[in-house]
């Protein structure tokens, strides 16, 4: 697998929603999260969560790229997050469910018109 979408996820997921498949438009988002410890290994009474979100569908050689990595958010802790990372999560799900379920209005340049992108958390 050389791109997210040769994967059999990927697949079967076009074959579930048709009608997102379709619209080559939409964007297949992929998120990650990881504690980091700004002062280092060996000191663990501060960290941070950076969340990360990139658009999948792009070719291979942009997929990765610097400009199409979009830190959303950092998540600061004095304790263990991991029990308390949804909470902190929930404003982000909230509009990922809205990008999925109804879009947002979108300018094509290529054909001068709006229209209704949506996205997709792979």
């Amino acid at each position: 697998m050389c791109h997210p979408s040769d994967a059999e996820a990927w697949k079967h997921f076009d074959r579930m929603y048709l009608d997102f498949a379709e619209e080559l438009r939409n964007v297949q988002l992929g998120l990650c999260t990881d504690d980091f410890t700004p002062q280092g290994q060996y000191n663990r009474t501060y960290s941070c969560w950076p969340v990360i979100i990139t658009p999948c569908n792009l070719p291979p050689s942009m997929c990765m790229s610097f400009e199409y990595i979009f830190l959303t958010m950092v998540i600061p802790s004095h304790s263990n997050l991991k029990c308390l990372i949804d909470v902190y999560l929930e404003l982000l799900i909230e509009e990922l469910l809205q990008l999925w379920h109804v879009g947002v209005r979108t300018y094509d340049h290529d054909t001068d018109r709006a229209f209704m992108m949506r996205a997709a958390l792979m």
